[in-house]
């Protein structure tokens, strides 16, 4: 910069500046073109030398642009699969192991986020701070495990006289804990740092909002069965990795201002891979046991059994294909289970709407100016950010289960009953009896 054309052509260095085109400003770069224009090379002394080193250049540029670019991919996608080896294994070895897996995920997220605002108003020295935020995370999984204990686990729980206790006053005894850290938090306000201080109270309680109660419900869907855990979660897997490769390969219309990276043709290729591969992965997990059946507790060996008979949703029926369709398709009737219907269902939220949680989360880190949540992961940044959209995704699982598929739970209801007093019992074993006669399932013989 600030050379004429002659002292450039003869400058000693010059090797040394064109191959370090790369690194330089685009004001460098645009100077140096000038320069290298092909017309005007031939005007210039040594031509073949500049000429030489500017090939030399480009071809550099290129090749580190491109191993940048593709080394990020193999990070990526290495991981991704050592990330998926690992969920497989764990499906192998169980429910419990899952409910650990997603317990141990909702803390490591509400760590990512909790940290975030400690580093952005540690230099105020508020008190009690990260303590109280860690207490809170206690008391809401007490309420909502203790919750999940009393629901799945009453025959277990009423062998034991101590857990009996804790569950008879479980919502008391967690409204006193939660009040014992509200207390606490009041105790520490500090004159002329009150709103900072309630800012961070609201902060902890978002964050609760957004890991505890998301992950709570996770739990609830791997109760309903290990189906209605997989398919959601995969999808959402699915949509991930199949967006980043439509739009890696054929990207260029950009989504959202949120996310510069995210462009329409991975979005749409990535809806339509996610349908796809749901209704593929539900045919297949719809014909086990293992993954269809309600999750219980046998009080008896003290484990979980997935053995049930299947319901209709995961019984083969047969369907007419659409008169639109039987020209392209060729079939009048089709055979597939029920469930893969639904599947569609998920896998279309899963592709159109969860993907705004990661939109979500990418607005956050940019109103606090981060790239990542954390650095957990090589090449995809902290837990927060692989799992962003799966709370969204758990949301809806719940909802759609509670509003189009769960009906009375008979075996919940009996756990419910064991529970009840003797005098209770009978109560209850008189008016079911009564009701069946009056319906004639009962001969009216067998009264009394």
């Amino acid at each position: 910069k600030g050379k004429s054309t002659a002292s450039l052509t003869h400058d000693p260095s010059l090797s040394h500046v064109f191959l370090s085109w790369f690194q330089c400003s685009q004001e460098h770069r645009t100077a140096f073109n000038r320069y290298l224009l092909p017309a005007k090379i031939a005007t210039l002394p040594l031509r073949k030398e500049v000429a030489l080193i500017f090939f030399y250049n480009r071809l550099l540029f290129i090749l580190f642009f491109f191993l940048n670019r593709w080394k990020n991919w193999w990070i990526r996608g290495i991981l991704t699969l050592a990330m998926i080896s690992m969920f497989f294994l764990i499906i192998y070895l169980g429910s419990f192991m899952l409910m650990l897996l997603v317990l141990s995920i909702q803390v490591k997220c509400y760590h990512e986020i909790i940290t975030i605002g400690y580093r952005v108003y540690h230099s105020y020295d508020l008190p009690w701070f990260r303590s109280l935020s860690w207490y809170f995370l206690l008391c809401v999984n007490y309420f909502f495990y203790g919750e999940t204990v009393a629901d799945y686990f009453a025959t277990f729980v009423q062998r034991r006289e101590q857990l009996q206790f804790l569950i008879r006053y479980h919502r008391f005894i967690s409204f006193a804990l939660y009040l014992t850290g509200f207390c606490m938090f009041v105790l520490s306000l500090v004159k002329k740092h009150y709103r900072l201080q309630f800012y961070m109270f609201a902060w902890t309680h978002v964050t609760l909002l957004i890991t505890v109660t998301q992950s709570h419900l996770v739990i609830q869907n791997l109760f309903e069965g290990m189906i209605w855990f997989l398919v959601p979660i995969s999808s959402v897997i699915c949509n991930d990795i199949t967006a980043y490769i439509f739009g890696f390969f054929f990207g260029r219309t950009p989504l959202i201002k949120l996310s510069p990276k995210k462009t329409w043709e991975g979005f749409i290729g990535g809806f339509f891979s996610t349908v796809v591969f749901g209704f593929i992965f539900s045919y297949f997990l719809a014909q086990h046991q293992y993954f269809v059946c309600p999750v219980e507790y046998n009080s008896e060996t003290n484990r979980f059994v997935t053995e049930c008979e299947p319901s209709e949703l995961f019984q083969m029926k047969k369907y007419s294909v659409p008169p639109l369709l039987q020209a392209v398709l060729g079939w009048e009737t089709v055979n597939m289970y029920p469930f893969q219907m639904h599947s569609i269902a998920l896998s279309t939220f899963a592709s159109l709407i969860g993907p705004f949680g990661g939109f979500f989360a990418s607005g956050f880190k940019r109103a606090f100016k981060i790239k990542d949540f954390a650095d957990t992961i090589p090449g995809h940044g902290g837990i927060m950010d692989r799992f962003d959209c799966q709370y969204l995704m758990a949301t809806f699982v719940h909802v759609y289960i509670t509003s189009f598929i769960r009906g009375p739970n008979p075996s919940k209801l009996l756990k419910q009953l064991l529970i009840l007093q003797p005098e209770q019992q009978l109560s209850v074993y008189k008016t079911l009896k009564s009701h069946l006669v009056e319906k004639g399932i009962l001969q009216p013989s067998l009264r009394g």
